[in-house]
């Protein structure tokens, strides 16, 4: 990774919001869940324990963000599917089989697709506020 770059990617992180954090943070955990399936495909084993393993501490840290207090039932919906997100890659990972990877990429993609829509939603009710003078 050249330094611009890299760089650009600190400076993207540090200036988000926490909306646009946890959506990075998903397409992460996709990116990576995608690219260790590839890697089982093509039989790279080292490739694929690499990708499982940032795959999970993506994961691990959006588990360890819930709050149970605030987020009530929600948060231990997104718990209860982080394990499984959790439990799928290490059996993809014993295995040596996309297919339980295949089922962590599906429910990402439709939690990524929720807290998108969630946001957007957020952001066109809030109201803007008018300031008299």
């Amino acid at each position: 990774m050249s330094y611009g770059y890299g760089a650009y990617k600190k400076t993207a992180v540090s200036t988000a919001s926490k909306e646009q954090i946890l959506l990075m943070l998903y397409q992460a955990a996709i990116k990576n869940c995608k690219k260790a399936i590839e890697a089982i495909e093509e039989r790279n084993i080292s490739k694929k324990g690499e990708h499982i393993g940032k795959l999970q501490d993506i994961v691990i840290e959006l588990n360890n963000s819930l709050d149970f207090e605030i987020g009530g039932d929600i948060a231990k919906e997104l718990s209860s599917l982080y394990d499984y997100i959790l439990f799928s890659s290490t059996q993809a990972n014993i295995k040596i089989d996309p297919e339980p990877l295949e089922g962590c990429l599906k429910v990402l993609n439709t939690l990524y697709d929720g807290w998108q829509e969630a946001i957007k939603q957020m952001k066109n009710n809030t109201p803007t506020q008018k300031i008299e003078g």
